[in-house]
């Protein structure tokens, strides 16, 4: 089977890689969107249009599903998405695990950029899932871009603001934005030992199998992964392979937990 996954830059890796961790043998069709990211920061009429595009490029390679790893673009773009194609070829969207965070019972903040930690989005969510419980919305400016372009210093010093900003009461923190697992493990060193992250990438690829009726199989012979950069053919970029987990989707090899998949979160 193979299964696309659109977003514009890196916040799809680690969906894709806990994809490749429960079912090493899906064929994956990793469609990014350079001359457009980040999508943040365009109108939902583009988000859009760049999403249904992705859509269309994908069902013509004969995908049987697809997940859109993006906050951003699961509101704007999802129901669309469907609307065109499903029920023939399922469509999975991705939102932040704040339902487990608030499971737990203790205070916890989420992570996020600037536009979802303002959005009727994010508060529908707390509203819905965390009702009455202490949940702390912490922006951070910066972040998502500096881990889409690996930019190191940028990176530390949008954690270091994020974690100075997090009261010392939070138990837990929602990894709000698709790019934060790549730099879990910096961010629960930024955070004190007991702080638990949660992050929504593991369960997306989980309903993924559940959509296409697969079960977990992590010995199965590894399938192929495509790139599509703005609908052309390509490889990873190098911002990607600045990740351990992309350099493993590169060069095709097993995800075990070196690759940064999941670390200290779940």
């Amino acid at each position: 089977m193979r299964v696309a996954l659109i977003d514009s830059g890196t916040g799809l890796l680690p969906t894709a890689g806990w994809l490749r961790r429960l079912r090493p043998d899906l064929d994956l069709l990793l469609c990014m969107d350079p001359d457009h990211m980040p999508w943040g920061d365009r109108s939902e009429a583009v988000i859009t249009e760049r999403v249904l595009a992705a859509g269309e490029l994908a069902v013509a390679r004969g995908v049987d599903g697809m997940v859109v790893p993006c906050n951003t673009a699961t509101v704007t773009a999802l129901d669309t998405l469907r609307a065109r194609h499903e029920p023939a070829v399922p469509v999975v969207g991705t939102v932040p695990a704040i339902k487990p965070a608030a499971a737990a019972g203790a205070p916890f903040a989420v992570w996020a950029t600037a536009a979802t930690t303002a959005s009727a989005y994010q508060a529908r969510l707390i509203e819905d899932f965390a009702a009455g419980r202490t949940v702390v919305r912490i922006a951070c400016p910066g972040l998502a871009e500096a881990i889409d372009r690996a930019d190191e210093p940028a990176i530390e010093a949008a954690l270091a603001d994020a974690a100075r900003r997090t009261p010392a009461h939070c138990a837990g923190v929602v990894l709000g934005c698709t790019h934060y697992p790549l730099v879990a493990e910096r961010i629960a060193a930024a955070l004190p030992a007991e702080v638990v992250l949660y992050d929504s990438a593991e369960a997306v690829a989980r309903q993924t199998l559940r959509r296409l009726g697969l079960s977990e199989d992590a010995r199965a012979t590894p399938g192929g992964i495509e790139v599509l950069l703005s609908g052309r053919p390509g490889a990873l970029p190098p911002n990607a392979l600045a990740y351990p987990l992309g350099r493993a989707l590169a060069g095709g090899r097993p995800l075990e937990a070196s690759t940064g998949i999941g670390a200290g979160s779940v």
